[in-house]
This record gives C-alpha cells, sequence and structure tokens, in this order.
C-alpha cells in the first residue's frame, strides 16, 4: 500500500467526499477515498436522517431540491421515505416568523404550504393542541444514516473508487507537483486533492500552510424506545430547536441541533444532561404521547460551519490543486449532489450550480474583513 499514485485523493468517507470521488471517478480520474474511521461513520452516519425542505436556507434551496432527487433514486438502499412534514408555531410571534420564512422558501421553489390547525389535529393527533399556526411540505422526508456506510461502500465500489478505513491522514505535503499524504497504511500521492472531512477540516487545512474560520458544533440525537404510532410526519419547531421522526420500527428519533461537550480531536463527543432534558422537554410539549416512552441512547455528532454559515466548496486558495468541500449545514440533506458538483469542478467541467468559493474567507477578501 506504500507509495500509490492516484489522480484524485479525497480524505474523508462522508456523503459529500464519496459524492465527490464516484463522480470524479466516473469522469475519467483514478480516485481514492481516505477515512480515518469507517465510511459515513462520521456526521454523516450519526445524525437524524431528517430530508426537510423546511429547515434549509434559501440560497440552498436549488441544491436541496436537486438532491431530495438523489434521495429518491437512492430509495429502499438508504432506508428513505417521503412522509412529509409539519413545522409548527406555539406563540404568535413564532407564526409571523413562520408564514413569512415559509413564503420565501415557497418562491424559491419548494411546495411548501402554510396550513389549517383543523388538518394539522386531522393529520398528526398525537400533536399537542397548543399549535397556533403550521407550514406542510409534501416533500420532506428522512433517510436511514446508519445505512450511509453500507450504501457507500458498495457505491465506491462500483465506481471503481478506492478507498481506505481507519486509515487517519496524519501528514500532508508538496513533491514535485504531487500531494504526499502519509497514513497510517502508508504513503499516498496524488496529483489532486480534495478535503472533505466535516469538523475535521481545521486539523487538515494548516498541514497546507491554510487556515478558515470553522466553528465545531456538537449535536445531539436521541431515540426512543419502540412504541404505538404517535406522529407520522416529520415534526419541526419554528426555532430549528427540535425535530422529530417516527421510524418503521417505532422508534422515535428527536434531534434538533442541542448542544454537547467535545472537540473532534478528542473523538467521540458526550452528551450534556442539561440541554438533553430541555430537548426532551420540548419534545414531550410538541407530541405529549413521548412522555410514555423511555429513552434507549442519546449520542452526538460534529458539525462544522463558517461564520456566515455557507458551505465550503471550491478550491482551496493559494494551494494548486487543491479543493475543500465541508461546512454544509443540512449536509445530510444536500450532500450527494453538492458533492457531484464539487466531482465536475475537480474535472474541469462548469458545475450545474455554482459553488461557495472558500477564497471568500481568505485574507484581504471582503468577506474575511468582515467576518473577523
Amino acid at each position: 500500500m506504500t507509495g500509490e499514485r492516484y489522480d484524485l485523493a479525497v480524505v474523508g468517507g462522508g456523503i459529500m467526499g464519496c459524492a465527490a470521488a464516484i463522480h470524479a471517478c466516473g469522469g475519467g480520474l483514478n480516485t481514492i477515498v481516505i477515512e480515518q474511521g469507517a465510511i459515513g461513520s462520521g456526521a454523516s452516519g450519526v445524525n437524524a436522517g431528517t430530508l426537510s425542505l423546511q429547515i434549509k436556507r434559501l440560497k440552498l434551496m436549488p441544491y436541496a431540491l436537486k438532491s431530495h432527487a438523489i434521495w429518491r433514486e437512492a430509495g429502499k438502499a438508504v432506508g428513505f421515505r417521503r412522509i412529509g412534514g409539519y413545522t409548527l408555531a406555539f406563540t404568535e410571534r413564532e407564526a409571523e416568523f413562520l408564514t413569512e420564512r415559509m413564503a420565501l422558501k415557497r418562491e424559491a421553489g419548494a411546495p411548501i404550504r402554510m396550513v389549517s390547525l383543523n388538518e394539522v389535529a386531522d393529520k398528526e393527533p398525537g400533536l399537542s393542541r397548543s399549535v397556533v399556526a403550521a407550514s406542510y411540505c409534501e416533500e420532506d422526508g428522512d433517510a436511514n444514516s446508519s445505512l450511509m456506510g453500507v450504501y457507500y461502500r458498495h457505491m465506491l465500489r462500483e465506481a471503481g473508487v478506492a478507498f481506505r478505513e481507519r486509515d487517519g491522514v496524519m501528514d500532508i505535503t508538496r513533491e514535485k507537483g504531487d500531494f504526499v499524504l502519509r497514513a497510517k497504511s502508508g504513503t499516498i500521492r496524488a496529483k489532486r486533492l480534495l478535503l472533505a472531512a466535516g469538523a475535521w477540516l481545521g486539523d487538515l487545512l494548516p498541514m497546507l500552510g491554510s487556515h478558515l474560520p470553522i466553528t465545531v458544533r456538537v449535536n445531539t440525537v436521541s431515540v426512543t424506545e419502540p412504541g404505538p404510532p404517535v406522529i407520522g410526519s416529520i415534526i419541526g419547531h419554528a426555532t430549528g430547536l427540535l425535530s422529530l421522526k417516527q421510524k418503521s420500527n417505532g422508534c422515535i428519533l428527536i434531534g434538533g441541533g442541542w448542544q454537547g461537550t467535545g472537540r473532534p480531536a478528542q473523538g467521540r463527543g458526550e452528551v450534556n444532561a442539561n440541554t438533553l432534558l430541555t430537548n426532551l422537554r420540548l419534545a414531550r410539549h410538541v407530541a405529549p404521547g413521548i412522555a410514555n416512552r423511555r429513552l434507549l441512547r442519546s449520542w452526538t455528532g460534529y458539525e462544522a460551519h463558517v461564520p456566515d454559515f455557507y458551505p465550503l466548496a471550491g478550491r482551496l486558495p493559494g494551494v494548486e490543486n487543491a479543493f475543500v468541500l465541508g461546512c454544509v449545514r443540512g449536509g445530510f440533506t444536500i450532500g450527494p449532489y453538492i458533492g457531484r458538483l464539487m466531482g465536475d469542478l475537480i474535472l474541469g467541467r462548469e458545475p450545474e450550480l455554482p459553488l461557495f468559493d472558500p477564497a471568500r474567507f481568505a485574507p484581504g477578501s471582503s468577506n474575511s474583513t468582515n467576518q473577523h
């Protein structure tokens, strides 16, 4: 395994890195994916699996719509379900915010509509009767994040992409125009390099003399024991602080971005008891039947972002033939499509939709000046 040479090395085996690698390989590049854990075991494999257009930022809506089509095509292999979703408001202020925000998203192309409280009560009798306003999107659904590893290993093999698991990159240097990656399994050389390592980008970028303003969140997800139906749709809160879905086995997944503790360099994060209890109380308020369920497990996953909360997706400033893809909030939804766009960029093609140039944070740029 020592001294292998590739046209492209992708560091990071999550949804985005794998999608980019598969697309680039399909375009003729001999490609390898290097993942420090297992394929799909990072944020791609530990999130709640929500595929909701209602929680996407306006500028990202076209990417989310394109990616939804990819998820539908993957179907049962990723546990895809199109079950619709309601977003709820419980105060007049939340209702005003919800109405304004969803109107803008509808204009951006998402099939979202405001619905009557009678419809909510009829379709979701397990929800609280204190709802003041609600929106609905028929395209909302979910997928099973725990299947990402199995799915993308298969897709990588089918595409002819080499991959290494549990093989962290310890150093990256340049030699005669190549990137030289020193990994646990030995040295890998590549003409092109894509860094798609999520929350670990902050550790990799300095190896290339690059520094971007990346912040890491530690999101908490919980799952209850199985039981009778409580909700049949994806349920969200106008504040974005709650997501609920009941799986086909009767378990209820509870998310909402409540924060645990930890840092990527230390391994898995830890659940914070105080924020967990707040998350569970909100879930119980929204769907009172959850109060009768025992909690089986809670866990955390890292999510990276930059100050403007838009992706890093493009050429790495100042480093020829290097690219970066990460910090995509809602990356589970958008990942398959933005990975394809990145593959096009690496192949020298014009992406179907514009990417998000990391150079906006390079020293001297107007964005960089405004963000610091």
